[in-house]
């Protein structure tokens, strides 16, 4: 067989081990982008680059492998969604784009480098949840939308004071009226248990028309 299709098999084939390795634990978190969707990244990503070897010694090369990582900038972008005030799928994107980079290391012919790159990357997947709940447990951020009547002068001090009494901290506040209600959009930073307090006060607060998080 030629050596140069044994090598280029044997590129494929940890392709979709690599792939597969990182692709099972964002199956197993039942993500958007799971354990097939990986696997063909890492792959595409290996074969664009073995073609843009043998296409051409010159500045193909590179003009391939640039638009690698745009392409798949934007197959990440479609990973990332917003609910519950909070902006979801970053850790999907961004394995979606590091895959592809494997796959690009696979393509090249840095194979020893790619299985020491995926094993610190399954350390990042499985270890590092643990001490980013122990974050969570401390601090998060949180959006909440409150409306209350136009003529309501003091709802605004009142979200102010439930804030403060339950030491929260509004590092962005945004607000619209119109003739029937003035509008808060507020990104407020504090401890889970204090974010539950602000929102149990202000279900009871009976100047608040809507409220949502």
């Amino acid at each position: 067989m030629d050596p140069i299709l044994t090598d280029n098999i044997i590129k494929l084939g940890m392709a979709v081990l690599v792939g597969g390795l990182i692709g099972a634990e964002r199956e197993y978190q039942d993500k958007a982008a799971g354990f097939r969707t990986i696997i063909l990244i890492t792959l595409g990503s290996a074969l664009f680059t073995i073609f843009s070897l043998s296409i051409d010694p010159g500045f193909t090369q590179t003009r391939i492998a640039a638009n690698i990582v745009t392409g798949i900038g934007f197959l990440g972008a479609g990973a990332i969604i917003r609910e519950h005030g909070k902006i979801g799928g970053l850790t999907t994107a961004a394995t979606i784009w590091l895959s592809a980079a494997l796959g690009m290391g696979i393509g090249a012919g840095a194979l020893e480098f790619v299985l020491v790159s995926t094993g610190v990357v399954l350390i990042v997947l499985f270890i590092f949840p643990l001490v980013e709940r122990r974050i969570d447990r401390i601090r998060e951020a949180r959006t909440y939308k409150v409306v209350i009547e136009s003529g309501n002068a003091k709802g605004i001090e009142t979200i102010q004071q439930a804030l403060e009494a339950c030491s929260l901290n509004a590092i962005e506040s945004h607000q619209r009226k119109t003739e029937s209600a003035i509008t808060s959009t507020l990104l407020v930073v504090g401890s889970p248990k204090n974010q539950k307090k602000f929102v149990e006060m202000l279900m009871k607060d009976k100047s608040v028309k809507e409220f949502d998080y």
